[in-house]
């Protein structure tokens, strides 16, 4: 997504950046277990988990390898720079679609209200990229109107 969607962040990005950045995060959420975003509670502990994953996942690697996955990870984190507040972005983006593609599968399942989505993704999504975000909202607006998603 990264790759072809580039040209959409708010700031002109390194996309090699980005994809890095994005596979180093989502290699630490699957070793940490990946949490439902809308699941408060499975939340909780969430952000130390991740890093004793890091850190573990990091600390196999040679030592500039392991500095330069665990920086990236932590830029993703922190959330200061283009690359990874568009990489964030993408992050919350599609799980979105990927609801709005399966009939709303897993906000259907969880009880997920259009303004958790909102809530939950707008801040992100929107401060890496406020076109995909409008993209986002009309796959909502037609999710809602579709039965795929409550109001």
């Amino acid at each position: 997504m990264a790759v072809t969607l580039a040209e959409y962040a708010n700031e002109p990005v390194d996309v090699n950046k980005v994809v890095r950045m994005a596979l180093v995060h989502d290699i630490v959420e699957i070793d940490a277990g990946d949490t439902f975003l809308y699941d408060d509670e499975a939340s909780l502990g969430k952000e130390e988990a991740e890093r004793s994953a890091a850190e573990r996942i990091f600390g196999l690697l040679p030592n500039d390898q392991g500095r330069e996955m665990m920086s990236l990870w932590e830029e993703f984190e922190a959330g200061n720079t283009a690359e990874a507040r568009f990489a964030a972005a993408l992050d919350r983006l599609e799980p979105m679609m990927q609801n709005a593609l399966t009939a709303g599968h897993a906000w259907k399942e969880h009880g997920v209200r259009k303004s958790q989505v909102v809530g939950k993704n707008r801040p992100i999504v929107e401060a890496g990229s406020k076109r995909l975000w409008r993209l986002a909202e009309g796959l909502l607006d037609e999710a809602v109107a579709s039965g795929h998603l409550w109001e």
